[in-house]
């Protein structure tokens, strides 16, 4: 990796954790895609960055097991799509105006509730 390149990948890559960070609050950041995309960034540019990533406490265990399985744990995608649903629909219940646009904004976070749903489910994470 030439030493131009470093710099740029380990940026993104804590770019991508922030935003996997905000996807945890924010229903329509997909988190374990954000943190798969900084891991990959890292084992690229940061041995020391790439093992913190897996060994996180909270955020390791979900890439491995993505990892691993490609699946979710199902108590996850109940969080997930819970999550989506309360803050989306707070969202178009408060702060967005005219039912044209409401409509619009709940037709957009059926997408991330049906990527969620595709995704085959376990029972825990390993």
């Amino acid at each position: 990796m030439s030493g131009i390149h470093r710099p740029i990948l380990i940026a993104f890559g804590l770019i991508c954790v922030g935003l996997a960070v905000l996807g945890i609050f924010l229903p329509v950041l997909p988190t374990t895609p954000l943190l798969l995309l900084a891991l990959a960034c890292f084992a690229r540019s940061s041995e020391r960055l790439h093992g913190w990533l897996l060994s996180h406490r909270a955020f390791g265990p979900v890439i491995k097991h993505w990892h691993e399985t490609r699946s979710m744990p199902r108590s996850a995608k109940i969080t997930a799509i819970a999550s989506i649903v309360v803050v989306g629909g707070i969202s178009v219940l408060f702060f967005v105006e005219g039912i044209d646009l409401k409509l619009v904004v709940a037709g957009i976070l059926l997408i991330p509730i049906a990527i969620v749903l595709s995704i085959d489910s376990t029972e825990s994470v390993t």
